[in-house]
């Protein structure tokens, strides 16, 4: 179970009122918007404005070199190659630049590695193999910017390099031709947060000498799916970008767009931020992941609807397998980490036997949701494991793996995610290591971020179609979130053979619907008559010509939680488990409390995060989980499926025999 803490922005509701009255938008706009940084009139009404807003191109550092080279070389007639990635950012990147380069009569060529032979970025078989094909001039884009040793062979052959490329460099930069990124300690461009396409795109303009504004219209729909892949942040000219793209997808598509949305069921009309990101990004992703990465760049080249069609449906039945291979890894993983008791460590590091790599970074992201803790997902191969980790604002994943770097063959990555390779003989000692770093740093859970609280009866129509003024919405521009406090439950329906529930809250006089995904009544673990906090989001749904407010359930947990003592509870129990300095009394059930716990559960079972709701507010969480600890050991109950059964014909027994209480008793009395 991975809790959060419920944190409501703290906003100024008289600087709202006085920015609403200053830019003439809607107050719940205002304060949203102000919530979230915007506390400048002009700064805001930049973000509301539709006419796209760049920063200074030709302030990229080397740009107009690079781009007097490549014109150079189309002049000369001389064979390009472009060098990409597999990823989303790295094919949209390749594809903008192939199209263009096409369309200037250059002998131009793309290489895309391979994600399990090649890995990421430049390497020397591939120089190699580039050079024997006649190439006279590589340009990387979303790569190149710490492939020092490639670009020196390149030089060394007689070709030229050309790096556009938007990740942090070293601090040596490749001895390229020219090297262009945002990131570069010399470069004075004022706007860092740029994908490697949008990099790519920038050359394009200083080639063709124009502005990109001028320029947009032909990129845009490529560019929009770029940024929203890769993350990048929802403001300025990504913001501006990305609200081009869509209009551009809906109203003149290029042919690949199309046909991805064909075969995902997406109404090219209904396209969103959220629809590309569920629909055509991982679509895209999957190429790379589970096959080539080639065959998308073909597709967002490609021309022929019914040629597109046919490597739409591919690159779809390579999604279906990412999703089921993601899915089956996931639940092993959440198996062996409940077998081996991981699910208690500050860093969870767990390992499997030929995992798929493509997608072991999806799966520790899923880890690091389900369990609220810092994930690193490996698969072994014979003796070397590779592997991905995911963590939460507030947690370096990069300084903790960089504090078991002599242990490491390889890693990189930033504070949300990295990538590592290591000996297999070593794991052990890495989980150990990550998480004695781990347990050096202060706690911070992982948080739930409210915009403001509301009452149901604003639950509208209205304010969902003012919220359409803050989209697209994406990173660092999420959906607004609202939290709905004191609400009861009153009915619960399945919806679609169980796998949703449409429930129904009330408070005071006022009544409201909303829709909980992926959970179904044998997992949910709420009755009627609870008192719940909900975290909601509110969409327009349109039927038959009728429009109501749809009410989506991102959040939901028993009224008048304490969030502070939940998390304190919560890492004294984890740190019990481990053997770490802990506070007893704050986990020690009363022999009373764990005798109630023991009468909460049924011969039918009870699901253990039911057990620990229910206990919430009066035992907490340490306390509860205690109690099911000790009446295990004791043979009273057991556990299966993740629920807890009273254990046929056990005998009665006094706490006195159970370690785990005394252990905790003698604590106690210290």
């Amino acid at each position: 179970m991975g809790f959060k803490k419920w944190v409501v922005k703290d906003t100024d509701r008289a600087l709202a009122k006085q920015l609403a009255n200053e830019c003439e938008i809607e107050p719940i706009l205002a304060l949203i918007a102000s919530g979230r940084g915007f506390t400048d009139p002009a700064d805001l009404e930049q973000f509301f404005c539709d006419e796209p807003n760049f920063s200074d191109i030709y302030s990229l550092a080397d740009i107009m070199h690079a781009a007097d080279i490549v014109n150079m070389f189309i002049d000369e007639n001389k064979k390009i190659a472009i060098f990409g990635d597999y990823d989303c950012d790295g094919v949209t990147a390749t594809a903008i630049l192939y199209k263009y380069l096409i369309s200037r009569n250059a002998h131009c060529i793309y290489y895309i590695p391979d994600r399990f032979n090649e890995g990421y970025g430049m390497n020397c078989k591939a120089v190699e193999y580039l050079k024997s094909l006649g190439v006279d001039l590589i340009i990387t884009v979303d790569n190149g910017i710490a492939c020092a040793e490639e670009v020196d062979l390149a030089n060394s052959l007689g070709m030229t390099v050309v790096v556009t490329d938007h990740h942090l460099p070293p601090e040596t930069l490749p001895n390229a031709a020219a090297v262009v990124d945002p990131h570069r300690t010399d470069c004075p461009s004022e706007f860092k947060s740029i994908c490697g396409a949008q990099v790519a795109f920038m050359l394009i303009c200083v080639m063709e000498g124009k502005e990109p504004e001028e320029l947009l219209n032909d990129y845009a729909d490529i560019l929009a799916v770029a940024i929203i892949a890769d993350l990048m942040p929802l403001i300025y000219e990504n913001r501006s970008i990305v609200k081009c793209g869509i209009n551009k997808i809906k109203a003149n598509a290029i042919v690949g767009f199309s046909a991805l949305l064909n075969v995902s069921g997406v109404k090219i009309s209904d396209v969103t931020a959220e629809r590309i990101a569920f629909s055509i990004c991982p679509r895209i992703n999957a190429a790379g992941r589970m096959g080539s990465a080639k065959i998308a760049v073909d597709l967002l080249c490609e021309t022929d609807m019914l040629k597109a069609l046919k490597i739409a449906n591919d690159i779809d039945e390579l999604n279906t397998i990412r999703q089921q291979t993601e899915k089956t890894i996931f639940a092993e993983a959440v198996t062996k980490i409940e077998a081996e008791n991981l699910q208690n460590d500050r860093v969870i590091v767990v390992c499997g036997e030929n995992w798929h790599h493509g997608v072991v970074g999806i799966v520790a992201s899923r880890i690091c949701e389900h369990f609220g803790a810092p994930a690193i997902v490996l698969s072994r191969e014979n003796d070397i494991a590779h592997g991905s980790g995911r963590s939460y604002d507030g947690f370096s994943l990069f300084n903790a793996v960089n504090s078991c770097k002599e242990i490491l063959q390889k890693f990189g990555g930033h504070d949300l995610a990295c990538g590592i390779t290591i000996t297999a003989d070593y794991i052990d000692e890495f989980r150990e290591k990550i998480n004695i770093y781990a347990n050096s740093q202060d706690y911070v859970p992982p948080t739930l971020t409210l915009d403001c609280k509301l009452n149901p009866q604003a639950l509208t129509v209205d304010l969902s179609e003012s919220l359409n003024q803050l989209k697209p919405f994406g990173f660092q521009n999420q959906v607004p979130i609202f939290g709905i406090y004191g609400v009861t439950l009153e009915r619960i329906t399945p919806l679609s053979n169980n796998r949703h529930l449409k429930l129904l809250f009330s408070k005071e006089k006022n009544s409201f619907q909303a829709l909980l995904f992926a959970v179904g009544t044998d997992r949910f673990c709420f009755n009627i008559g609870d008192s719940l906090d909900l975290a909601v989001t509110v969409e327009t749904n349109n039927y038959n010509g009728y429009e109501s407010v749809s009410v989506q359930i991102k959040g939901i947990r028993v009224s008048k939680t304490d969030d502070d003592v939940l998390f304190y509870a919560l890492q004294n129990y984890r740190s019990f488990v481990k053997a770490l300095p802990y506070n007893a009394a704050v986990i020690t059930p009363t022999r009373e409390q764990v005798g109630e716990v023991y009468r909460y559960i049924t011969e039918n079972g009870v699901l253990q995060d039911k057990i620990i709701y229910n206990f919430i507010t009066s035992l907490n969480y340490g306390k509860t989980k205690i109690s099911l600890d000790v009446l295990e050991e004791l043979n009273l109950i057991h556990k299966k499926y993740g629920k807890y059964f009273k254990t046929p014909n056990s005998q009665k027994t006094n706490l006195s025999n159970s370690t785990i209480y005394q252990r905790l008793i003698k604590e106690c009395e210290k």
